[in-house]
């Protein structure tokens, strides 16, 4: 309806009205044209189907309105500002052919490099030998230990392990995972003195997913050596501040390069993540089951044979709810290697003789909750210097640890864990030169906690007879060690 036909409208109404008005009184202001009397009936049905005529007009101006209130509202031309119009009901939204089409194309996904994530963690620790065998004369085996080097007479604080760690998936078929430690040593830099605080690689692989679910991997590249439950797990998650001597020993640094497969069912996978939300600390998605050939020489070392290390591993959780142990875990395995090695020997270069290095191993774990126990233990045969002979034979071994802990979920302090390990080693050392006999027995005393998610900090106590891992160096040395650590994750 136009503004022009409502006008017109309006117009007609009122000249009608007026006319009904007027009319009576005009009759009587007038001259009598005739004697007859005026036919007031006539009048009155004309003006009763002007009326009609009036209420379907107004009728018909109702339902246009109405339409035009439900229709799409558009924009209205600029003349048509000076008469407003009432207000139209809320427009429904369309959207343009250009929108739809929009829509209708496949959203572009994150590019990989947009996957990375950049991680890592620091440890800082001041290690003090309290009692003891600090220095020992020459031939006198001192107080030291293989899993810190700083460990020594003369030392304050020292950083042990400074990680970063880049990390994603390249497509859902394939992720990457590089880790650089930034506070190796470096020794023989002016007659023998040690330099600190060097990179080095740690882990270099890529993970191949044959399917989607994950359950399956390839892992290629430099990588854990999955050999034991102590080995495979974090040292950021570890309660001990290192390592136990007999299981380590198998592989230290823990890592070679080679190919891995790894294996975890569903159910396995669902324990293990009801357990990672719940804080408990884990060893590491390696799989249930793991098969794996390596180079065996060690990390970031040249091979020097043509062997390869064969290594498998299979751990399985339990759930003990079913004894009345309600969200208990128990978590147990094995795991072998066979190897042959070429360790380093004195007058330089590493052995000619190629030594067998075969180790068969067990452990067992119940996560603490609140107490919990975890146990390892190894046996095998390896290199090992017999001072008798003045050269390096192949010699049986056997060695691990058992650790009691508790975990405290709620304290003013935040949560804290207190643990104690007790450790044995009897056996040969290949990754030191010409591979020197240890005898570890050391019982430890700990306390962890964690004022926030990012800081954690250890206190230990240990009292420890060990020998020296130098062939050169002969006795027990015998002490107590005051150990601290502040760790943040980042």
């Amino acid at each position: 309806m136009t503004l022009a036909r409502t006008a017109f409208f309006r117009k007609r109404i009122l000249a009608v009205a007026l006319a009904g008005v007027a009319s009576p009184a005009l009759a009587q202001g007038a001259p009598a044209l005739s004697a007859a009397q005026p036919d007031y009936l006539g009048i009155i049905a004309d003006l009763q189907r002007q009326i009609d005529e009036l209420k379907a007009t107004v009728s018909e101006l109702q339902a246009e309105r109405q339409a035009a209130a439900a229709a799409p509202v558009a924009a209205p031309p600029v003349m048509a500002q000076a008469a407003p119009s009432p207000p139209p009901a809320a427009p429904v939204a369309t959207a343009s052919p250009a929108t739809q089409v929009a829509d209708a194309s496949p959203k572009k996904g994150k590019a990989w490099y947009e996957k990375l994530q950049l991680r890592g963690y620091t440890q800082l620790r001041l290690n003090t030998i309290v009692s003891g065998d600090a220095d020992a004369p020459a031939g006198v085996s001192r107080l030291r230990t293989i899993g810190d080097g700083d460990v020594r007479s003369g030392n304050n604080f020292s950083f042990r392990r400074v990680r970063l760690v880049l990390q994603g998936d390249v497509s859902d078929y394939l992720s990457l995972y590089l880790q650089a430690d930034m506070a190796s040593a470096v020794s023989n830099q002016s007659v023998g003195e040690r330099r600190e605080g060097f990179a080095q690689l740690r882990d270099a692989y890529a993970d191949v997913f044959p399917t989607k679910d994950k359950s399956f991997r390839i892992r290629l590249g430099q990588s854990k050596i999955p050999y034991g439950w102590e080995n495979m797990q974090s040292s950021s998650n570890r309660l001990a501040l290192d390592r136990s001597d007999g299981i380590n020993s198998g592989a230290p640094s823990e890592r070679d390069i080679g190919i891995v497969a790894y294996y975890t069912p569903d159910h396995v996978q669902d324990i293990w993540d009801r357990l990672g939300k719940d804080g408990q600390k884990l060893f590491g998605n390696y799989g249930a089951f793991g098969l794996g050939a390596f180079n065996g020489q060690g990390t970031n070392r040249t091979e020097t044979n043509e062997n390869v290390m064969i290594v498998g591993l299979a751990t399985w959780p339990f759930e003990l709810d079913a004894l009345g142990l309600e969200g208990q875990v128990l978590e147990l395995g094995g795991s072998f290697y066979r190897n042959r090695i070429n360790p380093e020997i004195r007058t330089g270069g590493v052995s000619p003789i190629d030594y067998k290095d075969n180790r068969i191993g067990v452990h067992a774990i119940l996560y603490p909750q609140p107490f919990g126990l975890q146990a390892e233990w190894n046996w095998g045969r390896g290199p090992e210097f017999n001072p008798v002979t003045g050269r390096i034979e192949e010699r049986p071994l056997n060695g691990g640890y058992v650790q009691a802990m508790a975990r405290v979920r709620r304290s003013p302090l935040g949560p804290f864990y207190p643990f104690a390990r007790w450790q044995y080693y009897r056996g040969g050392f290949k990754a030191a030169t010409n591979a020197p006999r240890l005898e570890t027995e050391e019982l430890e005393f700990g306390l962890e906690f964690l004022p926030t998610p990012a800081l954690e900090l250890t206190v230990t106590y240990g009292f420890a007879s060990r020998k020296e891992a130098d062939e050169r160096r002969f006795g027990q040395a015998e002490g107590e060690l005051l150990r601290i650590q502040a760790q943040w994750n980042y």
